[in-house]
């Protein structure tokens, strides 16, 4: 045997080699003294294949394996791992180019809050940690290409049913989106039923008067019950997103909601606005109903339905007929809402949004939440 031949048996692959299996055939060609035609006799190939073999114009295929292993006396393993490192290497070369070629395209996104909410790994944004970066964030939203991120998410912007108008940045409610989405992937429940939602939301609202840390892990349990996905998720800046309601698939909605100025009154009217447009607006399975309804501009069909629903629910409309001659103090709030089964903070809001009642006044009876969100 000869040294070619027991450093063909014995070497071991480096992974970042670069050189095609071509480089090998060179070096036994010329320990041999060999020329192309002589080698193509004996494979059995053309010159002109041999040639291609060589400058790895054409792949190494089991064949030509087998016929090398013959011819060199080294083995079929061999030149099928020196090809596929090969080919492995300039594809991750490639890879390379086409990573720098798509590093403009993080501009469009909140990258820095993304670290900041776990989604990407912390670092310094350089010339060299934003090639990281871009695999990341395409890892994050489970896509090939920025091209096929346009294609599910851009395309996705036909199905939104926006409360404002400046919820115009794609790149953030896309991102905002797919963090729901991946926490709403971890949560494999049954299909959704309508009277189970139902029952659930009824025994939520009694839930008002909790703490977060008492009423959360219940309300999680109810809805996983009836098959709704429940997510909270921080707000991304520009995103100008409060909740979403949305079906994940024809058997699995999703109310996802953010975290940002959550105070009780809000949290819940927000969590019942996105419940209401799963009941009145499921045959609308494909839409994504983006919503902010403490803000102003909510002038959609859907919208006023989805507002009007929650703040009935909340309140009944035979209960709010007493709120106008409610005495403004803390102790008639505080008793008029125990009555109706609900937290104080939620009967200020409602009068204060009614104008029966001053921004200013009562806040103290409100609740501000904070919650740990699920990574």
């Amino acid at each position: 045997m000869t040294e070619a031949q027991a450093r063909l048996g014995e070497m071991e692959f480096e992974p970042d080699w670069v050189s095609p299996p071509g480089d090998t055939i060179v070096d036994l060609l010329e320990e041999r003294d060999w020329t192309q035609q002589q080698l193509a006799d004996r494979l059995g190939y053309s010159v002109k294949h041999v040639n291609q073999l060589i400058k790895a114009k054409v792949p190494l295929t089991e064949d030509a394996a087998i016929r090398l292993q013959r011819v060199f006396g080294s083995t079929v393993g061999f030149w099928l791992t020196r090809e596929a490192q090969y080919r492995e290497r300039v594809a991750i070369q490639e890879a390379e180019k086409q990573r720098e070629a798509m590093v403009p395209w993080l501009e469009r996104f909140p990258i820095r809050e993304m670290m900041a909410a776990g989604e990407l790994t912390r670092c310094r944004l350089d010339a060299r940690t934003k090639l990281a970066v871009v695999d990341e964030l395409l890892t994050f939203f489970s896509v090939a290409t920025p091209e096929q991120w346009a294609a599910q998410y851009e395309r996705m912007e036909l199905s939104f049913r926006r409360s404002r108008e400046d919820q115009a940045d794609i790149a953030a409610i896309s991102a905002w989106l797919r963090m729901g989405e991946r926490l709403a992937e971890r949560l494999d429940g049954p299909p959704f039923v309508e009277s189970r939602f139902k029952a659930a939301l009824n025994a939520i609202r009694s839930l008002t008067c909790q703490s977060p840390q008492e009423f959360e892990p219940r309300m999680k349990q109810l809805l996983h019950e009836a098959g709704v996905a429940f997510v909270l998720v921080p707000a991304l800046p520009k995103a100008h997103v409060s909740g979403v309601a949305r079906w994940l698939n024809p058997h699995r909605p999703m109310i996802q909601l953010s975290l940002y100025g959550k105070q009780n009154d809000r949290f819940w009217f927000s969590f019942f606005h996105e419940a209401a447009h799963i009941l009145l607006h499921g045959k609308q399975k494909k839409s994504v109903f983006l919503d902010d309804p403490s803000k102003s501009g909510a002038s959609s069909k859907e919208e006023q339905e989805a507002n009007a629903w929650a703040r009935d629910f909340l309140v009944s409309p035979e209960s709010a007929r007493f709120l106008p001659h409610l005495p403004k103090t803390k102790s008639a709030v505080a008793q008029f809402a125990n009555s109706i089964g609900i937290h104080p903070g939620i009967v200020v809001g409602r009068m204060q949004h009614d104008g029966l009642l001053d921004v200013r006044w009562l806040n103290d009876l409100k609740a501000k939440f904070e919650f740990r969100v699920a990574r």
